[in-house]
């Protein structure tokens, strides 16, 4: 394992009341912000398994429906680093703040016109057309999204408890889904007539609700203080992504560390639904194990991200990631056993417990990663790769090997592969958890941080 740079002197954490009123309405405004957003974003992935198919891609195989709507699913995986560069431009150069108002707006819009398109017997060909836009424009939302509340949360937070603020921005992941899940197994009492009638639009026509509380919220907080600083010394012109490219490594290394836990949440949340529902599960169950997964994942995330502050993030990261691929046969197992007391186990051992040490770390690692002034492009660039090979395909390509196969042994090998990605790239990260950022600190590469190398 490569050794760790030194640990750089940790100022004490702030004594000022204003400041710790301000760093907790910025936690909050994170937390609720991100969940705003993942539940619009997931909520597409649990409707689309549940009754997408048929609405909009009608006549075809069940398994070929169901394919084409998790293809539908993956555009939106596609046009998350868009965004993540996007944003990431924006909020380097002009600020967070603004971007975060900006990601919201665009995505509570394109998941409330999700909840009005007319289906493919009203208009033809233009549903499935228009569903894949308003799904690209919400991939390109939560692209810019998660880099600007979490660098919000970490740039305010100090040098000593980074992983723990920053776990409010990691729980809005597992919240989204809660709430979503929640919602989609209310309307999902109704019967299955009006069900594909109607009920499917109630989850999507409610996250304009959402949008208000969130941007309320948002509007409440003030600009990232490390930005504020660097915004004074900003003598020219750059573009954060060419800075970042330059030097690539940590983009890499950081997509790769974060594919384990993209595969495990996207295999054992959207893609579950399909699956379970196919081999004799009703829909109820398949929507509990989810909840109560999400609710042990509010649990586990903040244990995970304040653990990475006291004994690194990398380690926090490998227990998740061995752990997974340990469990990736025996959780699918527990799944064909068609026991619904088994399903909620194998859920939450999976993705409640595994995917969550995995994931927990990586929003203060990933802002450990850069430098302040291509931190939101940077990180955002590496956490939207991560998400595009590790979710954005995982449910297609299961869906097509278990189609061909007959067994849930694709899955498995996929879960487990993602998990071995993650753990075998966290041997050539550095550990992040001691250093600066906002100095001199080395970035994960053991080189400095790309604003020095730009500067």
């Amino acid at each position: 394992m490569p050794p760790s740079p030194a640990a750089s002197p940790s100022p004490a954490p702030s004594t000022n009341p204003e400041h710790t009123r301000q760093l907790r309405r910025v936690a909050f405004s994170g937390l609720l912000g991100t969940a705003v957003e993942f539940y619009d974003f997931l909520v597409y992935g649990t409707v689309a398994a549940l009754v997408f198919g048929e609405l909009f891609f009608p006549g075809a195989d069940p398994a070929v429906g169901t394919i084409a709507a998790f293809g539908t699913f993956a555009a939106g995986y596609v046009a998350r680093p868009v965004g993540g560069i996007l944003f990431g431009h924006f909020g380097d150069r002009l600020g967070r703040k603004s971007m975060l108002l900006l990601t919201m707006g665009l995505m509570g819009g394109a998941s409330f016109l999700i909840g009005l398109l007319p289906t493919y017997d009203a208009i033809g060909v233009w549903a499935p057309v228009l569903l894949i836009t308003l799904r690209v424009l919400q991939g390109i939302a939560i692209g810019g999204e998660w880099g600007g509340a979490t660098l919000m949360v970490v740039e305010h937070a100090g040098e000593r408890r980074r992983g723990l603020w920053s776990s409010f921005t990691q729980m809005g992941a597992p919240l989204g889904s809660l709430i979503s899940a929640a919602v989609v197994a209310l309307v999902s009492t109704l019967p299955k007539d009006q069900f594909t009638a109607w009920g499917w639009r109630v989850p999507f026509l409610l996250s304009v609700v959402l949008l208000g509380v969130g941007l309320f919220v948002r509007l409440k907080v003030v600009e990232s203080p490390l930005f504020a600083e660097v915004k004074k010394d900003r003598a020219e012109a750059r573009l954060p992504i060419l800075d970042v490219l330059r030097r690539p490594r940590p983009v890499l290394l950081a997509c790769c560390v974060g594919i384990g836990a993209f595969t495990a949440q996207s295999l054992l949340t959207s893609y579950l639904i399909a699956y379970a529902t196919g081999i004799g599960y009703a829909r109820p169950q398949v929507l509990t194990a989810l909840t109560v997964s999400a609710a042990v994942a509010l649990v586990v995330l903040p244990c995970a991200s304040t653990l990475s502050d006291r004994v690194g993030r990398r380690p926090v990261v490998l227990a998740g990631a061995v752990l997974s691929a340990a469990t990736a046969f025996p959780v699918l197992a527990l799944v064909d056993s068609k026991s619904p007391g088994a399903l909620i186990l194998a859920v939450v051992l999976g993705h409640g417990i595994a995917q969550s040490l995995m994931y927990g770390p990586l929003g203060a690692l990933f802002s450990e990663m850069f430098g302040t002034r291509v931190r939101y492009t940077g990180a955002s660039l590496g956490y939207q790769g991560a998400t595009l090979v590790g979710a954005g395909f995982s449910p297609m390509i299961a869906g097509s090997l278990v189609a061909g196969s007959g067994n849930s042994t694709p899955v498995a090998l996929l879960l487990c592969g993602g998990s071995l990605i993650t753990a075998l790239t966290v041997w050539f990260v550095r550990e992040t958890s001691r250093t600066s950022i906002s100095g001199t600190a080395a970035d994960i590469s053991g080189t400095p941080h790309t604003e020095e190398i730009t500067a």
